[in-house]
């Protein structure tokens, strides 16, 4: 399905199952201090990370001048961001100013940033004195959601913890259907109630397939599957590039959910009615055609919402506005199912007698109908922030956010490679060979966490982190290519360079981070 949850249905009939394809958003990366080659104070307390999903602040990202910079070396100006202008030739020498009084700023110590996109770990800090040894980039680890089942397609399928409990759920419901159908079945009932939510959740997860198979056909990356509380999840990471494959994408969950159905009521005519296998085959057919149907309703976060989005994005142009169409048509869903669905079940419309609609069986039906309203209003405002999120990412571009940066060789006393970068404005320094290749940066963290007394017996490349291909990242970059690009290899700052390989500047995941969060708070 396109996007929501898993809903079972009242009574008699198998849970449905509204499907959420969660298409994941692109999160800044989480900064990682990976060669700490000056030690951090005990007691240094890290700066929280912001969450995309409370925005906070105002402003433009990367807009020259939003952050007013201190001198490099001090903690006056960690946060300044703005356009550089081509890197200062190593070893320039303009008008000597004033050392920069250091702050004695605490050096952050580790911190682990999770997003909804990203989870990753930095790495540990190294030992001062030495250049840092070279390390390899860290994958990110892969997102866990339960028990891992396998990996068709190399995408890999969890299920939740709370599948279990929904299946219990079923296995009792459905047992107590059974010993009206089949009362000679005694307790055996329940095993085959057992085996029939099984094999529920094994049709949940045919739908989602359908959905995984068409994204990578697409070219579209799946993170992962999970079978969960009321239903399933294919978590895509990537936004359809037209409406036409978005609508595929959305209706080839339904489909197989349908074909299935039809696969069962063939299944049934070959057995005799009143057995087990019946009984099942017609729970399955029922079970699916009602996910089907479901699943096909015109509003967000369902697979019929997904469907409408793309209709209204073909004839407007403009993927915002279907969005903002269906997942308001999914709200009014959510409402209607929370007062509809109590009154069908007490109607007696969904196949039983008003009279038994009495007392648990009319709270179990309230409670239903609340959590699934919850579940398609909740899933209909997270599509309308998602979107709103890669309306802004186009915003986040790497040239815009880059700091001027100073070449300097590996010898040099960190008190000249100041002296240089501050005289040329320059908030970062690059370490480079005597060709002027490129070898590592040093870390601004590291810089003010050397007295200044100090400074000039200390070389630059003992506070630098050797450069990696990962933290080589191209000044053209914007949007989502920039952030995928910094979530494949974590740090705290990366190397900018222009398509002819020249040092442009570098990049502070810091300022990356202000600029998504200050980019959600603006509105659409």
């Amino acid at each position: 399905m396109g996007n929501g949850p898993h809903p079972p249905t009242p009574h008699t009939d198998p849970e449905p199952r509204v499907h959420p394809t969660t298409t994941p958003t692109p999160e800044p990366p989480a900064p990682t201090d990976r060669a700490d080659d000056t030690p951090a104070p005990e007691g240094t307390t890290p700066p929280p990370a912001p969450s995309p999903s409370t925005p906070t602040g105002t402003g433009t990202p990367g807009s020259s001048g939003t952050d007013t910079p201190g001198p490099l070396g001090t903690d006056a100006g960690s946060s300044g961001t703005g356009t550089p202008g081509p890197t200062p030739p190593e070893g320039t020498d303009p008008a000597r100013p004033a050392a920069p009084r250091p702050h004695h700023t605490p050096e952050p110590t580790h911190e682990e940033h999770r997003t909804l996109a990203h989870s990753g770990n930095g790495g540990g800090s190294g030992t001062g004195g030495g250049g840092g040894g070279k390390r390899p980039p860290r994958k990110p680890p892969e997102p866990r959601g339960g028990l891992l089942m396998g990996r068709p397609f190399g995408v890999p399928v969890y299920v939740a913890p709370s599948w279990f409990l929904v299946a219990a759920l079923i296995t009792w419901v459905f047992g107590g259907q059974l010993e009206r159908v089949l009362p000679e079945l005694g307790a055996a009932r329940y095993l085959v109630s057992l085996f029939f939510a099984v094999a529920f959740y094994g049709s949940v997860l045919i739908h989602e397939l359908a959905h995984t198979v068409a994204a990578l056909r697409f070219k579209l990356p799946v993170r992962r599957i999970q079978l969960q509380f009321f239903g399933g999840v294919s978590e895509i990471e990537k936004e359809a590039e037209t409406p036409g494959r978005e609508f595929v994408l959305a209706f080839v969950g339904p489909l197989l959910s349908l074909v299935l159905s039809g696969v069962f009521y063939l299944g049934l005519l070959a057995v005799r009615p009143g057995t087990v296998p019946g009984v099942l085959l017609a729970g399955l057919m029922i079970s699916n055609l009602i996910v089907a149907a479901f699943n096909l309703l015109p509003g967000l976060p369902l697979d019929g919402g997904r469907m409408l989005r793309a209709v209204v994005w073909k004839i407007t142009g403009k993927p915002m506005s279907g969005t903002i169409a269906a997942a308001w048509v999914g709200r009014a869903l959510a409402v209607t199912v929370l007062i509809g669905l109590p009154l069908l079940t007490q109607s007696g419309a969904l196949g039983s007698t008003a009279v038994d609609n009495v007392g648990m069986d009319t709270v179990f039906d309230a409670l239903l109908a609340a959590i699934l309203a919850a579940i398609i209003w909740t899933g209909a405002g997270n599509s309308l922030r998602m979107a709103r999120l890669r309306e802004h990412l186009p915003e986040l571009r790497a040239r815009n956010l880059t700091r001027r940066a100073v070449p300097v060789e590996t010898d040099t006393p960190l008190s000249e490679a100041l002296r240089r970068a501050n005289a040329a404005g320059a908030r970062a320094l690059v370490v480079v060979d005597p060709d002027g290749t490129p070898l590592s940066l040093v870390r601004e963290a590291a810089i003010v966490g050397v007295p200044e007394h100090r400074r000039p017996w200390v070389a630059v490349s003992g506070l630098a982190q050797d450069l990696t291909d990962g933290m080589r990242v191209s000044a053209e970059l914007a949007g989502e290519d920039l952030l995928d690009a910094l979530r494949a290899t974590p740090a705290t700052e990366y190397l900018v360079v222009e398509e002819t390989g020249a040092i442009y500047g570098v990049l502070s995941a810091a300022d990356v981070e202000r600029a998504f969060v200050k980019a959600m708070a603006r509105p659409s």
